[in-house]
């Protein structure tokens, strides 16, 4: 773990295994501004226009990894995260803590660690009620992803419909997605939706994702995360726990912990795994059995 500046922020947390790297901003957030490997291309999107920005009322889309609370709501959500947090470092993990938000009586909290072996980071999200009453939310980590990669969603196996006739998932329009743009890629074993700069209408998808676990490709980069699903939960939009939006300038994946009603000073968590690979080649445009072949092999082998 290392001090250094990033982007115009002269505060930052630099942590590093050797291989892979993550950079976080103490002046604003908590964010994670940077995720990747050393030297090499950073997966996360950072907004040139937000750069070293600090203070203010206006909310900034900044970048990079951030944790709301669910579901979202005009002003509510978008309380802005343009000050200092507090953080400390054990050796092992970093903790970051927002103030509480003046406007909703949350605090939010991120611990992020490192493994130092192996190219896996955790990253635990909480809530915590700071109100004199009870308040529903849920924690929703947003990952805003570098321009030009595509996402990557499993969908359930297939069953023939005489051994089964029970529905398998949700899937999640919002009004202003439209199935028929072309970043879409509606299989029969992965749903992908790639960003693209030229086209600058927005899209979202929500599912209820039993595999738990998503990708996100970008060249030769892959970052998958792993996520609970608890099938006795209740989860906003519809039943989503896993979401993708994209526009003109980036693409997020998203994921959601299940609602809970938070009593005072008690709190909700929510933790993805990240896994960072290297491929041989980028994944748009490959069929789904090499998606398969590819993507089966590392899923299976990382037990979150």
């Amino acid at each position: 773990m290392e001090k250094i500046e990033f982007g115009g922020w002269p505060n930052c947390i630099r942590l590093s295994n050797g291989t892979i790297e993550l950079i976080i901003t103490t002046d604003i957030g908590p964010r994670i501004i940077r995720c990747g490997f050393i030297n090499k291309k950073n997966l996360f999107y950072v907004s040139e226009e937000d750069k070293g920005k600090t203070g203010g009322s206006a909310w900034r889309i900044y970048g990079g990894h951030r944790l709301w609370h669910a579901p979202e709501v005009m002003p509510r959500s978008y309380f802005p995260d343009n000050n200092r947090v507090d953080y400390s470092w054990n050796g092992k993990t970093l903790f970051l803590r927002q103030e509480t938000e003046s406007t909703t009586g949350i605090l939010k909290e991120i611990e992020i660690t490192l493994d130092p072996h192996n190219n896996h980071i955790s990253v635990m999200h909480r809530l915590i009620n700071k109100n004199l009453w009870a308040i529903e939310a849920a924690p929703w980590a947003i990952t805003a992803h570098a321009a030009g990669g595509t996402a990557i969603l499993p969908q359930e196996p297939y069953i023939d419909p005489a051994a089964c006739l029970l529905p398998a998932r949700p899937i999640v329009l919002w009004h202003y997605t439209q199935m028929k743009d072309p970043r879409w890629l509606w299989g029969n074993r992965y749903i992908r939706i790639k960003q693209d700069s030229t086209l600058k209408t927005e899209q979202k998808i929500g599912t209820l994702n039993k595999q738990e676990w998503m990708a996100y490709n970008i060249d030769k980069y892959l970052m998958i995360k792993y996520f609970d699903y608890d099938p006795h939960a209740h989860y906003t939009d519809y039943g989503c726990n896993n979401e993708v939006y994209v526009n003109e300038h980036l693409l997020e994946t998203e994921t959601l912990g299940p609602m809970h009603k938070i009593q005072p000073e008690h709190a909700t968590e929510h933790t993805e795994h990240w896994l960072l690979h290297e491929l041989d080649d980028p994944l748009e445009t490959r069929s789904e059995s090499v998606l398969d072949k590819v993507l089966q092999p590392v899923v299976k082998t990382f037990d979150h």
